[in-house]
């Protein structure tokens, strides 16, 4: 996750400061201690710049020249994910201590006692912190059933391999598109189905305490509830579908419709809602009337940034949405007599 010196999300600023007294007020409200050597003031230059979703926040961070000390206040509720770009992050998270780095992340739980973050000089990173409440229902999600304790997860997440590899890249892609304009994921609907992608890959694919009810979830489904998911979807093609609708139209925990979607479809359920919502597209494309056009048809059925939207269109149908249109309007064109 090594990237260049260039601070990140410079047009989403949340707060920039070379001077220590005002950067400590500043972390002070947001809940954490800030501590830095007197030596080391002049070289300190905080830039926090990021986004606040409605569940999830990504930002970036640093402290420049300086080294400094961060602890969080013990009341904090949500969870916190730490991905170091350049430089060192040394973590104490109660009794594990974690020096984490480019390929190496740290996942901060509420639930645990203590916490200390140490920033060397000249390192930055992403965070993203997570609400309590949005893990929580989907974790009651994929469960079945609301959780009885606080979530707690593994401290520490390998970025070279696997999840971690895959939650970077995920990450960095999103920032990436946040600092372009007309970024997609301002579109709320998008937004919410990234936060939900960020969340549930969290829970299915990073050990926690919660890993193994999830591992156990092997009742077995019904086609019938298959099909109540599939005319759920098919009904609501024009409405931000979520998992939690989905365990709620069908009475199957998450985690095991994920899985027997598959087995029964082929794909995941997100995967069949794209597809039914290409399919419904197409069939208004070709019965278009003369003065409709692609952009309102397409967001007529839940699609909302047309340049993805065309890509994928092709990669399915194998020609893009204004031929399709066309080649509808030729057809309902009353054909000449010989």
């Amino acid at each position: 996750m090594q990237l260049g010196t260039a601070p990140l999300l410079e047009q989403l600023p949340i707060f920039h400061s070379r001077n220590v007294e005002e950067t400590g007020a500043f972390l002070r409200a947001k809940g954490y201690r800030f501590d830095i050597a007197g030596r080391q003031a002049r070289q300190l230059d905080a830039r926090l710049n990021g986004v606040y979703m409605p569940n999830v926040y990504m930002g970036y961070v640093q402290y420049g020249g300086a080294s400094v000390v961060l602890s969080p206040s013990p009341a904090r509720t949500a969870t916190w994910i730490h991905l170091p770009l350049r430089g060192q992050l040394e973590a104490t998270i109660g009794r594990d201590n974690v020096v984490c780095n480019p390929n190496l992340a740290t996942i901060i739980s509420p639930m645990r006692e203590s916490c200390r973050l140490v920033s060397e000089a000249d390192s930055s990173r992403i965070q993203l912190s997570l609400t309590k409440s949005s893990l929580t229902a989907q974790l009651a999600a994929l469960l079945g059933e609301p959780p009885t304790v606080p979530l707690d997860f593994a401290p520490t997440i390998d970025l070279a391999a696997g999840y971690g590899r895959s939650l970077a890249r995920y990450v960095l892609t999103a920032v990436s598109d946040l600092e372009q304009s007309g970024s997609v994921l301002w579109s709320s609907t998008t937004m919410s189905k990234f936060e939900e992608f960020i969340i549930t890959a969290l829970l299915l694919s990073h050990p926690h305490n919660y890993s193994n009810a999830l591992r156990r979830l092997e009742r077995p489904i019904a086609p019938r509830d298959v099909r109540r998911a599939v005319d759920y979807i098919e009904a609501h093609l024009d409405q931000a579908i979520t998992v939690v609708d989905l365990v709620t139209a069908t009475g199957v925990a998450g985690r095991t419709l994920f899985k027997h979607f598959s087995d029964f479809k082929g794909v995941s359920p997100m995967r069949y809602l794209r597809n039914a919502r290409l399919r419904q597209v197409r069939q208004a494309l070709l019965r278009a009337d003369p003065e409709a056009n692609v952009t309102e048809i397409a967001m007529s059925t839940g699609f909302t940034h047309m340049g993805r939207f065309s890509v994928t269109y092709r990669a399915h149908f194998g020609e893009s949405p204004s031929q399709t249109l066309r080649d509808g309007r030729q057809m309902q064109q009353p054909r000449k007599q010989p």
